[in-house]
């Protein structure tokens, strides 16, 4: 970097653009962190992700600030237009991001097919709806869709389905199949994963 003449370190209230430097980041970036805060506090609803997020970005606009800085007023006000426009800029785009996923989200209470009685929420078996199907049927008396559903899972799976329909716990279960833990969680994951119940909706 070269060194500022007479006139241009008069400017910058009789420091250097090195100076300026330490200033900003001595202590951790200490003041460029305080004018960030200053100015992110016009906003709400930040996180201390959404901080940090920030500060990276104020390393940015600050590099490039000293690139384009010309002298023409102090050195901290030009910084503070530059991460004020930047912030505002990063903070629009983020707010647009927000609005256009919740555009496109679904409520759980939105009615299907336009019947106001039957939500999207009332289509979601619980954990307990596919075992209740299965102890309260017989199988000549299952549904073509619960047989599919049946025809998805391993013998193992189904094992662990009938037994839990038949009243045992979990412990009692990994006991009668010898299975670990880890097994266990799997098939009952298996068992009420979407890609297998899907099919009974």
């Amino acid at each position: 970097m070269t060194e500022p003449s007479d006139a241009q370190t008069e400017e910058n209230g009789g420091i250097t653009m090195e100076q300026i430097l330490h200033l900003y980041y001595e202590d951790n970036a200490r003041k460029l962190h305080r004018t960030v805060d200053k100015i992110l506090r016009k906003y709400g609803g930040l996180s201390d992700k959404d901080k940090d997020d920030f500060y990276s970005l104020a390393n940015e606009v600050f590099a490039d600030a000293i690139r384009r800085y010309d002298h023409e007023q102090s050195f901290d006000s030009f910084l503070h237009t530059c991460l004020s426009n930047k912030i505002k800029t990063e903070i629009t785009k983020r707010n647009r991001e927000k609005r256009k996923a919740d555009r496109i989200s679904v409520s759980l209470d939105m009615p299907v097919d336009g019947d106001v009685n039957t939500t999207l929420a009332d289509l979601i078996p619980d954990e307990r709806d596919i075992e209740q199907e299965i102890l309260e049927k017989d199988e000549e008396k299952y549904s073509r869709k619960m047989l599919l559903y049946l025809s998805r899972l391993s013998a193992v799976q189904k094992e662990v389905l009938r037994l839990s329909t038949s009243g045992y716990l979990p412990g009692e279960i990994r006991e009668k199949l010898h299975m670990s833990t880890k097994q266990y969680a799997d098939c009952c994951a298996a068992i009420h994963s979407y890609r297998n119940i899907s099919i009974l909706f």
